[in-house]
């Protein structure tokens, strides 16, 4: 029982990094293949040049090995079973449907950006957060829309206990790829638990009564979907990014240390 308990709690410290993580890998992945796909944008490409064209010499790697295998298997995954699993679930649910769930999931992990805001200082943009949560959970039947950007041109800010770390010039120590998530660091791995007890997502036994899910499997159903939910909004884009890998692992490295700096710069 004690193994499969610390099993269920390694399950779902990996998924809740693909909700906890506001830009998560996922999302960089798309990001990148946009900007790179607008060739009419000059600002946008200027953008992107000055965010991932500098390659990051300091990168501390002593996990190269192991984060090679790691990426490979996180690559046969994600080609071989959440991409069919995220055309299904497309073809089944419409993307008005899917958009819709994605806004609810965000506007239901306001906790983290709010408190993350606060802890640096930011308090005008902790205010929007706490502004957008209002509007969008009451207006917005629960989030499931967001009048606040549409109609109040309120924008978001989204900050998590990792950026907070690295605002406050903590390093972002060994580089490690977690099986599933995708690349991360000791910094954001150290956010990703702290945030953890913020997120009504994550079950824990001690806070029932502010989190959402009741039980472990419950928590891992809504992170499972929240990851399939995601990738079927951006489909083909991590293939488009991975086409111009000459060494996948590096490249990926690369992309996630440097938008991870170029978030905590903002």
């Amino acid at each position: 029982m004690k193994y499969a308990t610390f099993a269920s709690l390694f399950i779902l410290f990996i998924f809740q990094g693909c909700s906890l993580k506001h830009v998560s890998f996922l999302e960089q992945k798309a990001t990148v293949t946009d900007k790179k796909e607008c060739l009419i944008c000059e600002d946008d490409t200027s953008e992107f040049d000055d965010e991932f064209g500098e390659e990051d010499q300091d990168i501390f790697d002593p996990l190269s090995g192991y984060n090679r295998l790691a990426t490979s298997f996180n690559d046969t995954l994600f080609i071989h079973v959440l991409d069919p699993l995220s055309e299904g679930y497309a073809y089944i649910l419409p993307k008005g449907v899917r958009d819709s769930l994605t806004m609810a999931l965000h506007n239901i992990q306001f906790p983290i950006r709010f408190t993350n805001n606060i802890l640096q200082g930011k308090f005008r943009n902790a205010s929007d957060e706490l502004e957008r949560f209002i509007v969008n959970s009451t207006v917005g039947v629960a989030g499931l829309f967001d009048p606040a950007k549409e109609y109040m041109h309120i924008s978001e800010h989204n900050e998590d206990f990792g950026q907070t770390l690295g605002y406050y010039g903590v390093g972002t120590g060994f580089h490690i790829v977690i099986p599933v998530l995708g690349p991360s660091n000791l910094r954001d791995i150290v956010g990703l638990t702290t945030d953890g007890y913020l997120s009504p997502l994550l079950y824990q036994k001690g806070l029932k009564h502010y989190k959402i899910p009741q039980n472990y499997a419950q928590a891992l159903g809504i992170y499972t979907l929240d990851a399939v939910n995601k990738n079927a909004l951006h489909p083909g884009a991590y293939e488009s990014l991975k086409k111009d890998a000459i060494d996948l692992y590096p490249f990926l490295r690369d992309v996630y240390e440097q938008k991870r700096n170029a978030n905590i710069k903002q």
